[in-house]
């Protein structure tokens, strides 16, 4: 019988011996907000703001009688993917709350 560990299994077990250092260091961004006083709540809400605020932005861009509509798409894209990082800073702050 091999004693070679898996790779993937390796990798994850390095990640979580690095993730265990940097946290016992103090070098944890999301634990830094956690102790700053940012609630998970105040994330989503930005998350479903800036999706409000892409819409916006795009639609308010597309009403000037610029010609440039391809500008006004990428401004609404640009806002757009803050959502998904509002979202997942809000999922990785309930995980500290807990």
């Amino acid at each position: 019988m091999s004693s070679h560990k898996n790779p993937v299994s390796t990798l994850k077990d390095d990640a979580l011996d690095r993730v265990k250092a940097a946290r016992s260091a103090g070098l944890s961004p999301i634990e830094a907000l956690h102790r700053a006083g940012v609630r998970s709540e105040w994330a989503y809400l930005g998350g479903f703001l800036s999706i409000g605020l892409s819409v916006a932005a795009w639609a308010g861009s597309r009403a000037k009688p610029s010609d440039d509509k391809a500008q006004s798409d990428r401004w609404g894209i640009f806002v757009g993917h803050w959502a998904p990082t509002f979202f997942a800073l809000g999922i990785a702050l309930k995980q500290e709350e807990r």
